[in-house]
């Protein structure tokens, strides 16, 4: 197979996104690509297994005239994104033919990796290949640093996490119950809520597309408050929060996915909380952490095998089905992380 000519499948962007995206502001197109590097190249060429569909690739979507946190997609061209793959061809030192790798690669079937440093080995290949697109990938080591690296739990925390049900929520939630902390969590749906309470341990959670006053469904979920919010969806949400918090309080900001498809995002009348209430908080981004990569990826495989961490997840199959699994994370229609195979080996 090394060096033939295959076909090559890809999901590229047709042109910039303004409010909702839809499944037409992408196309999946056929192309041809030779299974080899060029000779002297330190490029990898890999199979991609399984691809992620996470909320922050909206964001890449849309046209960026100021300062953006990161990189805009090019219309025309693939979409980028996390993914777990397999070398097929390789002039670098540190990857061999075989090797299984996770990191940034293309929506596509066939991918040259032209910066393979920034991948990362798969070290627990008797764990479910696909986990290296959650809770052993990207979205892991999210919840893991935002919530012990940037939110510092202390036992006895009262943490809220919206969103709790994805890939990231549902993570954070464990792990601070691991930290021996009180946790709840709010979800889009009665089934994503009995999720929350029967499979991941949280002490509580709500239907907040039930709840007509955000603040008073707080107060009685916290009558003493919150020391701890994970935020990850912004808006009304986090106004409200803003009005429970306790004092010292931190709030990790990880995303805000209620606002990326607004022409003009909400705001926040309670801010003056941050400083009447002496409130810490602070975004963060995961590139950061990915330097912590090795102890987080053991610590969490540990707790993956001692049963633990549960981790739930929403399979479809086919390259072509990318484009309605990435528009359905805004439509809350994912249950649990949202990902996409691409091969079988």
């Amino acid at each position: 197979m090394a060096d033939a000519e295959v076909s090559n499948k890809r999901v590229i962007l047709k042109q910039f996104v303004t409010g909702f995206p839809t499944e037409d502001d992408m196309e999946l197109v056929t192309a041809t690509v030779r299974l080899a590097v060029p000779a002297g190249s330190a490029s990898v060429m890999v199979k991609n297994l399984y691809v992620a569909c996470d909320p922050y690739m909206r964001n890449r979507m849309s046209e960026h005239n100021d300062a953006a946190y990161i990189e805009q997609f090019v219309p025309g061209e693939v979409l980028g994104i996390f993914g777990v793959s397999k070398v097929v061809a390789s002039g670098h030192p540190d990857f061999k033919v075989g090797d299984l790798v996770w990191g940034m690669t293309g929506c596509e079937e066939y991918s040259v990796i032209t910066h393979p440093e920034s991948l990362f080995k798969i070290n627990h290949p008797e764990l479910p290949l696909s986990y290296y697109t959650g809770v052993l990938g990207m979205p892991g080591v999210t919840a893991y640093a935002g919530f012990f690296d940037v939110s510092k739990p202390k036992k006895g925390d009262y943490v809220f996490v919206s969103a709790a049900s994805g890939a990231v929520g549902q993570l954070v939630g464990q792990l601070a119950k691991i930290a021996g902390c009180y946790v709840v969590g709010s979800a889009g749906s009665d089934e994503k809520v009995s999720l929350l309470k029967t499979k991941f341990g949280f002490d509580d959670a709500f239907n907040y597309k039930k709840e007509q006053d955000l603040n008073a469904t707080l107060k009685r979920c916290f009558p003493l408050g919150i020391d701890i919010y994970f935020e990850n969806v912004g808006g009304a949400m986090l106004d409200a929060v803003l009005l429970n918090m306790r004092m010292h309080g931190r709030i990790a900001v990880c995303g805000m996915i209620s606002q990326y498809n607004l022409e003009k995002p909400d705001g926040a009348p309670n801010l003056f909380c941050l400083v009447a209430k002496r409130i810490r908080m602070e975004g963060f981004m995961v590139l950061d952490y990915f330097n912590t990569y090795t102890k987080f990826e053991k610590e969490m495989a540990g707790y993956l095998k001692e049963g633990k961490i549960i981790f739930v997840e929403d399979v479809v199959e086919g390259i072509e089905k990318v484009p309605a699994a990435l528009i359905g994370l805004f439509s809350g229609r994912n249950v649990g992380k949202q990902l996409v195979i691409i091969a079988r080996e």
